[in-house]
């Protein structure tokens, strides 16, 4: 009973414990449950939060593009937030409107496709995303696109005519990106994993002998694999040695000899391609010249299929370079000439840079070559007008296309047409396109020399016999701000000539003549021209006046300009006398401040090259070179001949073996007697030195030298004349005064070479002499002479020339016409001439030469030919010997009485 008892108690307890314990979990789950509804409330706050906030940034985004439909990251931003918010049908429509105005990228693509597989899962709805793989794979040719399209159209295999569809789908992708060396093999494995599908639904169960029926049937599909076979290895693809062996593998027979041949083929054009994929691999976004490289290659091997893959894989990578777009399209237009093709790939590029104006006008172009109807044409031109170019120049180009086009749709045979009228009323209309939008925009009309009016007068004139509305557009093209150019009142002349009359010809060179201020000598000569041709003697009289007067007062003009210019030019050549100066002085106080010792470093003149050639008592060199060139020199002096010798300068400091290297640049010219480089007292080239050959002639043909290139300086060649004998020497080559057969170039772009502007000047003349101005370091100044065979070529070209685009630079062309130089200006003078000469006592000067006297009190100098210390010579004028004579009784009289 004890027992019992006690095992009643113990299972009592641990009722009671068990009981406890039920209670404790219960108030723990009860606990946990409170917790977690407070939890989940707080996360639903959050999210509600999110909600709402997700809300008004899509709100935001949409108000957005509807100001601005072609912000390419707005929609981007949008699509993104819908597809986290789930809004599907709102998505669909922001996927729609985005495709609409750009071409969409691989990604967007396939997460696009997926979603809407996903939503259409039901067999009627399936053409719908059909339609949209076809929209897909016109953007850009991209492998997992067609292989998605192939897996999705497998789907519908059951369906009538589901098989044949997926055949034309995979033929299709094979065609696209089959050639694809690293993308290409998936879409032929997929293929041929298909057919083998199909393989062993028509095999027969093992045992069971086929019918006829199932046998042509099962060999049908045997030679399709094999085919598909042979076709991928005839392709250079990469890791194409395990697609033939996998090929060996499957067949269970010899592989025939003219697979073999052909595979053999891929492999040395895979071997060939292989560098240049790889590189492709290892680079980095964008690879442009990794592509352009791959490009070339495969120009030069002149595949088509291989070369439109190339470039629509750079494209797929590079969709925003507009230079790469407008080498395919090129391509296409040049060498393919596939309408579907070229038309599609136009489109595709102003989707892709609907800024870049080439592109509009190009596809303008391959529009009409491929006969589109007018209103596709017009379409593609509006379209083009709100694209957005980023110059006013773009606007007159995309104006000047469309325009042709409708010129070439009139019959001028007919007095009247609807072509005709719509052609007028474009111009009208481009006029004032041009007036209004462009100048508000970018603040100017970008047809600064009013080409469209002026195609508009020659239309006019030329083919509807309306010479009255010619001289009309004319006379607004010059109150434009025109009328000062001469080449556009010859223009006007030319037109007047070729379908007006005399009197209007004659009109409009007298005004020209009065109007014109760039080249006033140009128009003058074809007035006097036209009136030995075609007028009178009156009227040769009237030209003669009119142009003597226009002469006279354009070379008035022109002398005080040029007076202005070398007063200005003086201004600052003294201001940088003076900063020189400042800064001598500083640092001759504070080498003043470091020791006595210290002098001034002075710049090496021709002077001190001579002393250097004359001096027999110079310094040890360090060199070994100079030393020997010294010794030689000193213990014969009677070698030197001026006479014989030349001056050598502007040599690199870093010229390795200059005596060598001169002897070499110079023995063209004649025998040279020797080579004397200087050298300074540390052995190093000082950048100057002397030829001296063993006969006066050959000084003449190595003086032609000068200016010649030497390891990129150019290096300069003059007479070798000591000027302490001859103080006023001084050699400029180049005539001082105008030159009308030669032409002045500015503007050229620094990377413009002699033999790229020769060759673009050879089409306006006969090229005499053509040189490009550099600095001394050899650096070109942008700067070129040209001069041609007579004053006519030279004219001609520089109407033609001047304003021409060379690379991105504008130039500028004129007759060369240096400002001309007064005795200041001139080599070699010194203006202390000018100042009367000071006595100055044993110790020289003071210590400061600046005068305390304001400049405004300063007096001028008084003129030569004015009394000057009391003579005069008899003329009025200073002699040339600068003799004077006293002033005798009757010279004070005449003074006294001028008085």
């Amino acid at each position: 009973m004890a027992a019992s008892s006690s095992a009643e108690q113990t299972q009592l307890h641990d009722m009671e414990e068990e009981e406890e314990g039920m209670e404790e979990r219960e108030m723990e789950s009860d606990e946990e449950n409170r917790m977690r509804g407070e939890n989940s409330d707080e996360e639903e706050d959050d999210s509600s939060d999110d909600e709402k906030e997700n809300e008004a940034e899509i709100q935001r985004l949409e108000e957005q593009l509807s100001i601005n439909a072609f912000d390419y990251n707005c929609h981007v931003d949008l699509i993104k937030l819908l597809k986290q918010e789930g809004e599907l049908l709102r998505l669909r429509k922001a996927r729609q409107k985005m495709s609409e105005l750009f071409p969409l990228t691989e990604e967007i693509w396939l997460e696009w496709l997926k979603d809407e597989i996903r939503l259409t899962e039901e067999e009627p709805n399936r053409e719908k995303v059909y339609e949209l793989f076809e929209k897909a794979v016109t953007d850009y040719i991209c492998p997992d696109i067609w292989l998605e399209f192939a897996q999705y159209s497998i789907g519908g295999m059951g369906l009538p005519g589901g098989m044949e569809k997926v055949r034309s789908i995979f033929e299709r992708a094979v065609m696209a990106v089959g050639l694809h060396m690293t993308k290409g093999q998936a879409v032929w494995e997929a293929y041929r994993e298909f057919e083998n599908v199909i393989l062993s639904t028509v095999q027969p169960p093992p045992g069971r002998v086929p019918s006829c029926e199932e046998q042509g049937c099962l060999n049908v599909q045997l030679e399709r694999i094999h085919t598909l076979f042979r076709r991928q290895l005839a392709v250079p693809l990469m890791d194409m040695e395990a697609t033939f062996a996998e090929y060996e593998e499957w067949s269970e027979q010899e592989v025939a000899e003219t697979v073999m041949i052909q595979y053999r083929k891929a492999l040395q054009q895979l071997a060939k391609c292989k560098p240049l994929e790889e590189a492709l691999i290892l680079a980095e976004p964008p690879k442009m010249a990794e592509y352009q490289a791959f490009i070339d290659f495969e120009l030069k091997e002149g595949d088509p299929a291989r070369i439109q893959i190339i470039y629509e894989r750079a494209l797929a990578e590079n969709c925003l370079v507009p230079d790469m777009w407008t080498k395919y399209t090129t391509y296409l237009d040049r060498q393919l000439k596939f309408k579907e093709l070229v038309l599609s790939s136009h489109e595709r590029a102003v989707r892709n840079c609907p800024w870049t104006m080439g592109l509009w006008k190009s596809y303008l172009l391959a529009l009409e070559r491929y006969d589109a109807d007018h209103a596709t044409v017009s379409d593609v031109f509006e379209k083009a007008l709100i694209a957005g170019f980023i110059q006013a120049t773009d606007y007159v180009e995309i104006w000047q296309a469309f325009l042709d086009y409708l010129r070439r749709r009139v019959d001028f045979s007919k007095e009247s047409s609807k072509e005709l009228e719509e052609l007028r009323g474009s111009f009208a209309r481009s006029l004032e396109y041009m007036k209004q939008d462009v100048e508000e925009r970018f603040g100017e009309s970008g047809d600064a020399s009013c080409i469209i009016m002026q195609i508009w007068a020659r239309i006019e004139a030329l083919h509807c016999k309306n010479i009255q509305k010619a001289r009309e557009l004319w006379d607004s093209i010059l109150t434009k701000g025109n009328a000062k150019y001469a080449n556009m009142w010859l223009e006007y002349y030319n037109l007047e000539r070729s379908y007006g009359d005399n009197a209007h010809c004659r009109k409009a060179l007298h005004r020209a003549v009065q109007c014109t201020s760039d080249y006033p000598e140009h128009v003058c000569e074809v007035l006097l021209t036209f009136e030995r041709v075609e007028g009178s003697l009156e009227d040769w009289d009237v030209a003669v006046l009119k142009t003597e007067t226009r002469l006279n007062r354009v070379n008035e003009q022109r002398a005080k300009a040029a007076v202005k210019e070398a007063n200005h030019a003086r201004q600052e050549e003294d201001r940088g006398d003076q900063r020189q100066k400042n800064k001598a002085d500083k640092k001759g106080q504070k080498k003043g401040q470091k020791g006595p010792g210290a002098v001034l470093k002075r710049k090496a003149t021709q002077d001190d090259h001579h002393n250097d050639w004359n001096n027999d008592s110079a310094p040890k060199r360090q060199s070994q070179q100079g030393s020997a060139a010294q010794s030689q020199n000193d213990e014969k002096p009677e070698l030197r001949n001026d006479d014989c010798s030349v001056f050598i300068s502007n040599l690199a400091y870093t010229l390795e073996e200059p005596e060598a290297k001169l002897r070499a640049q110079f023995e063209s010219c004649g025998p040279v007697a020797q080579v004397r480089p200087v050298f300074a007292t540390k052995g190093t080239f000082k950048g100057y030195g002397y030829v001296q050959f063993e006969s006066a002639v050959s000084v003449a043909e190595a003086l032609k030298l000068d200016r010649r290139e030497v390891e990129g300086r150019p290096m300069f060649v003059s007479p070798c004349v000591d000027k302490k004998e001859n103080p006023d020497f001084k050699i400029f080559k180049y005539n001082t005064t105008m030159e009308r057969q030669k032409l002045f170039i500015s503007g050229l772009p620094f990377s413009c070479t002699k033999e790229q502007l020769e060759e673009i000047c050879k089409s306006h003349g006969t090229v005499k002499d053509l040189r490009l101005v550099t600095y001394r370091s050899g650096k070109p100044k942008g700067l070129a002479y040209v001069e041609f065979a007579d004053v006519t070529q030279a004219s001609q070209a520089v109407l033609k020339m001047d304003g021409m685009d060379i690379g991105e630079n504008k130039i500028c062309v004129a007759i060369s016409n240096p400002p001309r130089r007064n005795m200041m200006d001139k080599p070699g003078f010194d203006r202390t001439d000018l100042m009367p000469r000071q006595v100055f006592g044993g110790r020289g000067r003071g210590r400061t030469q600046l005068s305390l006297i304001p400049r405004s009190l300063h007096r001028q100098s008084e003129p030569v030919s004015k009394v000057k210390n009391g003579t005069v010579d008899a003329a009025g004028e200073s002699s040339a010997a600068g003799e004077t004579k006293p002033l005798s009784n009757s010279d004070f009289a005449r003074m006294l009485l001028s008085k």
